[in-house]
């Protein structure tokens, strides 16, 4: 099954048209979470697209990488996760990249990051979030490097705004 990417203004309507089982919605503190009806289906992770640790800003952490990777875990992939952030650029596509790593344990990273890049010119997943699944996963730095390789997306997010919604494979070969 595959793993549906798009910015926020998109997701309502995938929602409603695709039925995912899980929904995964990374938005700023201060954005409002579309309402899904979903439930405890619906993550909704409250969290800056950010790099470092910066004052005011709430950055990704351990418990917020701990609660992205058991709730993707928990997909079956029998049919498809929609995964969202405000531009569909950066949170999401690092979910995405992690949630593809967490269901393929045995696959390589690079082989994941550039089926990403593949799928989207513009994605350009966010480091910190990575490097928390890098760790949280055991995979000792290459996960970290394989986003390092396919590096930024283009065109970058100050020209496009939004990324077009796409999808990604959810299985890799071991």
């Amino acid at each position: 099954m595959t793993i549906i990417v798009c910015p926020s203004p998109d997701a309502p309507e995938i929602a409603e048209r695709r039925k995912p089982p899980r929904v995964v919605s990374l938005l700023d503190p201060r954005s409002p979470f579309p309402e899904l009806g979903m439930g405890e289906r619906h993550l909704q992770l409250d969290v800056h697209d950010i790099n470092q640790e910066e004052e005011d800003m709430d950055a990704c952490c351990d418990t917020r990488m701990g609660r992205i990777i058991e709730f993707v875990r928990g997909w079956d992939r029998n049919a498809p996760i929609l995964i969202h952030c405000w531009a569909g650029i950066s949170r999401s596509t690092a979910t995405t990249y992690i949630t593809a790593c967490v269901h393929n344990p045995g696959a390589d990273e690079r082989a994941i990051a550039e089926a990403l890049r593949d799928a989207s010119p513009t994605a350009t997943p966010n480091r910190r979030f990575v490097a928390l699944a890098d760790q949280a996963l055991g995979r000792n730095g290459r996960m970290s490097a394989a986003i390092e390789a396919i590096g930024p997306g283009y065109p970058r997010w100050p020209d496009i705004k939004e990324a077009e919604p796409f999808t990604l494979q959810s299985r890799f070969a071991a």
